[in-house]
């Protein structure tokens, strides 16, 4: 069976082609232009849908989405202003109607967690946390085996835990959110406060690891955040591995083995016994695969 897969992001959508085997065979993006609205993304989703139809025989279309996302009819429950007039957008059924084909949608966080779990860094694991460190912070739970969406399916918003009593405000419209310090978004506010020019990322982490004084002292301190957060996650959940993924998680083992050590120094014993802290394998691809993976799930329980 090939199937269409689509990622709508804030910025960009992915799309490609899953192949029988579980492989993408085909694979490209193009711009969101989200500032359009929640109506045209869906619009961009159906043409999307038509250029993988015209080229490759498929039979379903699997969705990967920003948003808190319905994934039984394929709806989105609520989206930031990132997609203006997003909630409320029925993007299963806009884009079946379209196309003839059975569609289906899930979060793109959850995917994220499903594309890992079935060929990445989380293939195994039965608990783990999988957090995406990017303009924000996304998070998903996969326990005792199975992906949790809780009872709205609105589980894994870990971005806006509470990290800082009376700290900086946040557009969930609280103040004090892990995201506003832990994101990547917030080590570029420290690198801008502490350096002249515009925050260069790249440039940051060679600092980081020429052992440059402000940087590892900024570095440090991003570092920390991130792991407190995660700690109340571990004392939480109990996981054996948090999988972080994201663009900034491309910085490889400087980054994974500086949270590992942080967060184990910060959880009691017993759960720091298997705990590890992995980087997600699959990079932008394990939205794709998270999606066809529901997708198959979804129509194998009917």
């Amino acid at each position: 069976m090939m199937l269409g897969v689509i990622d709508i992001g804030g910025t960009s959508i992915k799309y490609g082609v899953l192949g029988g085997s579980g492989e993408l065979i085909h694979h490209d993006f193009v711009p969101t232009e989200a500032w359009r609205g929640g109506d045209a993304v869906v619009e961009k989703a159906c043409e999307i849908s038509d250029l993988l139809r015209e080229r490759f025989d498929i039979e379903g279309i699997a969705i990967s989405s920003a948003g808190q996302i319905d994934n039984r009819n394929g709806s989105v429950v609520f989206a930031t202003d990132n997609i203006p007039g997003y909630t409320g957008s029925p993007v299963a059924e806009r884009v079946s109607r379209h196309t003839g084909l059975p569609v289906t949608v899930e979060n793109d966080v959850n995917c994220t967690a499903l594309g890992e779990h079935w060929k990445g860094a989380g293939r195994g694991v039965r608990n783990f946390v999988c957090m995406t460190i990017g303009t924000g912070i996304g998070g998903a739970l996969f326990l005792d085996g199975h992906l949790f969406t809780g009872s709205a399916f609105s589980a894994g918003e870990i971005g806006h835990i509470s990290l800082y009593r009376d700290g900086k405000p946040c557009n969930c419209g609280n103040s004090g959110c892990y995201e506003q310090y832990a994101s990547a978004s917030a080590l570029i506010a420290l690198i801008r406060d502490a350096y002249e020019g515009e925050p260069d990322l790249e440039a940051f982490f060679d600092l980081v690891k020429e052992g440059e004084e402000v940087a590892n002292e900024i570095f440090g301190r991003w570092v920390d955040d991130i792991a407190t957060g995660l700690q109340s996650l571990v004392h939480s959940f109990n996981p054996e591995c948090i999988i972080i993924g994201g663009g900034v998680s491309e910085q490889g083992e400087i980054l994974r083995g500086a949270i590992e050590e942080s967060l184990r120094k910060k959880v009691m014993p017993n759960h720091r016994k298997s705990l590890e802290v992995r980087l997600a394998e699959q990079g932008n691809r394990a939205n794709l695969l998270g999606a066809a993976h529901h997708f198959i799930e979804s129509r194998k329980n009917g």
